[in-house]
């Protein structure tokens, strides 16, 4: 079963960290990643560039705008992800807790839907 491990970060908390923290967090992440990529769990993860750069795109009324940064106001803003196979959610939630985010964030653990049993539902 796949997961989506959505690493949400709070800038305040990242900006309080001390000198070099950071740096030390991250290597350890990626290599928590690397090893978990090894063992064929992680599909893919990818960081997520600061919110002050995106664009929401919302259409409403027949009439669609683009917007400036994220939509959403929020304390903590989405900074990245990991796709991992797990049996279990409750394997899935054990390796989001082995990231160091949680310290200054937060990790949402979601089941990824099979796209394909939908595409087969809906006759697409």
């Amino acid at each position: 079963m796949k997961f989506l491990l959505m690493v949400y970060t709070d800038p305040v908390l990242l900006d309080a960290l001390p000198e070099g923290e950071f740096d030390r967090l991250m290597k350890g992440c990626l290599h928590k990643a690397d090893e978990l990529r090894a063992a064929g769990i992680l599909l893919d993860s990818q960081q997520l560039e600061l919110p002050a750069t995106a664009r929401s795109v919302r259409t409403r009324n027949g009439s669609t705008h683009v917007l400036d940064g994220p939509f959403a106001e929020a304390k903590e803003v989405f900074a990245g992800f990991n796709l991992i196979e797990a049996p279990n959610i409750e394997e899935a939630v054990r390796i989001a807790h082995s990231f160091p985010w949680t310290r200054t964030g937060s990790i949402e653990v979601r089941p990824v839907r099979d796209l394909e049993a939908v595409r087969e539902r809906v006759g697409a």
